[in-house]
């Protein structure tokens, strides 16, 4: 998790009165502080971080490992490691996420949904008669 290892660092940024239409893919770290109206997505196997300041909207799905909200997301978000919702954060859509921090403040529109990740366990043999 996030916490044992070092943030990837915010290479890209979206700035404030910037308006960018279209899917948008990224590596890495990701600010928005203006508005994206389409699907973001983290490209790599690498860890990823996306961040949604207090000023930004967001209309689209959002998928990367580290999601942190201060601002308005209108659809689902799939954080695959850590969902973090800031104060004013206040999302329209379902969110999927392994871990969350809610902040007092932060408003939820949709269904909060735990990722299961299912750790392999040993395939257990049963004793056979050796005949």
């Amino acid at each position: 998790m996030f916490g044992k290892k070092a943030q990837p660092p915010i290479k890209s940024l979206i700035a404030h009165g910037s308006r960018v239409e279209g899917n948008l893919k990224f590596t890495e770290g990701l600010r928005i502080d203006g508005e994206v109206v389409g699907d973001i997505r983290a490209m790599t196997e690498e860890p990823s971080m996306l961040v949604i300041s207090e000023a930004a909207v967001v209309q689209g799905e959002i998928h990367a490992d580290h999601v942190i909200v201060n601002g308005t997301v209108r659809g689902p978000i799939f954080a695959t490691e850590l969902l973090e919702l800031q104060p004013k954060a206040h999302i329209e859509g379902d969110v999927s996420y392994r871990a969350l921090e809610m902040h007092q403040g932060a408003v939820i529109s949709g269904q909060l949904k735990p990722l299961v990740i299912s750790e392999e366990k040993p395939l257990l043999k049963l004793a056979a008669n050796n005949q």
